[in-house]
């Protein structure tokens, strides 16, 4: 897994999931817990909203970290993931082939014309040295 909280580089369809999913589940429970300390007095709630502003805050630039990672493997800004609906394509659309301007393919595939360029440079005729 790469740093969850830096803007560079391009992670999978797989991690960027997880990383949803997880930040989800963590912001559900301290929405519960919130809720929870609101019926135990106004010293409680004053201290629990603190603290969960804080960790709101941790958790959003973790999911937009995620969201630009992956829009960097599909060849886009970061900027991308504030289009509506484009998380979705960001969850079910599959990245670049090869590497990018954002680093390398997560998956480790060579575009095709990479792949060509190693080819052709493995089959190319090798001259033999010219003695004078």
């Amino acid at each position: 897994m790469s740093n969850i909280f830096s803007f560079s580089g391009r992670i999978r369809r797989t991690e960027y999931a997880v990383t949803q999913i997880v930040l989800s589940f963590v912001g559900g429970i301290l929405f519960f817990i919130f809720g929870a300390s609101l019926f135990a007095g106004e010293s409680a709630a004053v201290g629990a909203m603190v603290c969960l502003f804080i960790t709101m805050l941790l958790l959003s630039w973790v999911s937009l970290a995620a969201g630009t990672k992956r829009c960097h493997d599909r060849g886009n800004s970061g900027f991308f993931q504030l289009i509506p609906f484009y998380g979705l394509w960001m969850l079910f659309g599959d990245g670049d082939h090869g590497g990018n301007r954002y680093g390398n393919d997560p998956k480790g595939r060579m575009s095709q014309a990479d792949l060509f360029r190693a080819t052709a440079s493995a089959q190319a005729p090798q001259e033999a040295p010219v003695s004078i």
